[in-house]
C-alpha cells in the first residue's frame, strides 16, 4: 500500500489519543493520530514522524500521523492499514489454494470479523490485528487491555465448532523482528485466550512488513511464541 503527500516532521506532544502536535517545516501543526493505542514508547518528544497531508477539505486537522522512527527502525502506526495490507497480501500470494472469495467485515454470531474467505471447499473467518509494540526486537500485542480482542478470539473458537476454519493474523507494522508473542504483562486474559484458540484449532499467523516513509507491504512470516 502506498500513501500520497507524505511529510516528515518532529513530534512535540500528544494532548489526547486523537491528536498530536508535530513540527512540520518549522511550523507547529495539529495532526490526527491514526492509532488510538497508547504508543507511549513511540511518540516521544523530538522523534521523527511521518504525516500524510489530507487532499480534501472540511477537516479539523490538515495532517494524519502515520509513521515514526524508533532508533533505526521505521514503524507504521496507522491502525487503519493492517486490513488493507492483509488483503493485498492475500491477492498477491497463493497461501489459500483456489481462493475465490474475499469478503470484508463479515458477521458471525455477535462478532464482526475482518474477513470471510472461501477457498476450494473451505469457509474461513479471519481476524486481523496490527502490531506496533516492539521491545528489543520482540513484538507484542496488545499494548493496552482489549476485551473486544478476547471476545473475537473466543468467537473464532465457536466458528471452528460451527465447521468454519479460523485464523488470527498479526500484521507487524515493521521489519527485522525476532518473534511475536502476546503481551501477557498488559493483558493476561488475551494471552490465555490466544493459547486456548490455538488448542481449539484456530491458526495464528504473524507477518512482518516492509515499511518506508510512504508505503507498507506484508512480507515474511514471523515466529509466534505463545
Amino acid at each position: 500500500m502506498h500513501y500520497k503527500n507524505i511529510r516528515a516532521g518532529k513530534f512535540i506532544s500528544r494532548p489526547n489519543r486523537f491528536i498530536a502536535r508535530v513540527e512540520i517545516n518549522g511550523k507547529e501543526e495539529v495532526c490526527h493520530v491514526k492509532n488510538t493505542g497508547r504508543c507511549k514508547e513511540l511518540l516521544l518528544p523530538g522523534v521523527e514522524v511521518y504525516v500524510q497531508e489530507a487532499d480534501y477539505e472540511h477537516r479539523k486537522t490538515k495532517f494524519d500521523l502515520i509513521g515514526v522512527r524508533k532508533g533505526n527502525r521505521l514503524i507504521n502506526m496507522d491502525s487503519q492499514v493492517p486490513n488493507k495490507v492483509f488483503r493485498e497480501w492475500l491477492e498477491g500470494r497463493e497461501y489459500f489454494q483456489d481462493l475465490r472469495l474475499i469478503k470484508p467485515e463479515s458477521k458471525f454470531q455477535t462478532s464482526r470479523f475482518d474477513f470471510y474467505l472461501e477457498a476450494a471447499q473451505r469457509k474461513i473467518f479471519v481476524e486481523v490485528k496490527g502490531v506496533t509494540l516492539e521491545e528489543e526486537g520482540v513484538v507484542l500485542f496488545p499494548d493496552a487491555p482489549t476485551e473486544r480482542g478476547v471476545k473475537h478470539i473466543l468467537e473464532l473458537c465457536q466458528a471452528i465448532d460451527a465447521g468454519y476454519d479460523a485464523y488470527i493474523v498479526f500484521i507487524i507494522q515493521m521489519k527485522d523482528v525476532k518473534f511475536f508473542t502476546p503481551n501477557a504483562k498488559t493483558h493476561q486474559a488475551f494471552a490465555e485466550a490466544l493459547i486456548q484458540a490455538k488448542n481449539h484449532g484456530v491458526k495464528i499467523l504473524a507477518l512482518d512488513c516492509e515499511v518506508t516513509e510512504d508505503s507498507i507491504e506484508a512480507r515474511d512470516f514471523v515466529e509466534v511464541r505463545l
